[in-house]
């Protein structure tokens, strides 16, 4: 199953609530940011702390276009903490960054409209 960067894409099949439980959603804050110019696509690796349970984990995104290395460090993001980890050029995405498309596909970054602590998880 591949997620769409589509608005006008049909909705995904229906499932139940037990499946949606599987995906593990959480709160984390970006502690370190840099260009990952070995990326196929403009990209930036970013280090997020999920707090004490998870810890620190690694991730990859595309999300030069909105937002710069200065502007990460320290904000809150939401991301999948229970994907396998995936190699990434030279790096290891350890969690899936999560965001919606604008209007021309670009990424905007999914985070809670209030502080919350880091490694909640989405319910």
């Amino acid at each position: 199953m591949h997620a769409t960067h589509d608005p006008a894409a049909p909705p995904a099949p229906t499932i139940g609530f037990d499946d949606f439980l599987e995906v593990d959603i959480r709160v984390g804050t970006i502690v370190a940011a840099e260009p990952f110019p070995e990326a196929r696509k403009p990209a930036y690796k970013l280090t997020i702390d999920f707090g004490p349970t998870i810890g620190r984990k690694r991730s990859s995104a595309q999300i030069t276009e909105h937002y710069t290395i200065e502007a990460l460090v320290g904000r809150q993001v939401a991301a999948v903490v229970n994907f396998p980890p995936r190699q990434i050029g030279p790096m290891m995405s350890e969690v899936l960054t999560l965001g919606f498309p604008d209007a021309d596909g670009r990424v905007v970054l999914v985070a809670p409209s209030e502080p919350v602590p880091d490694g909640g998880r989405l319910f």
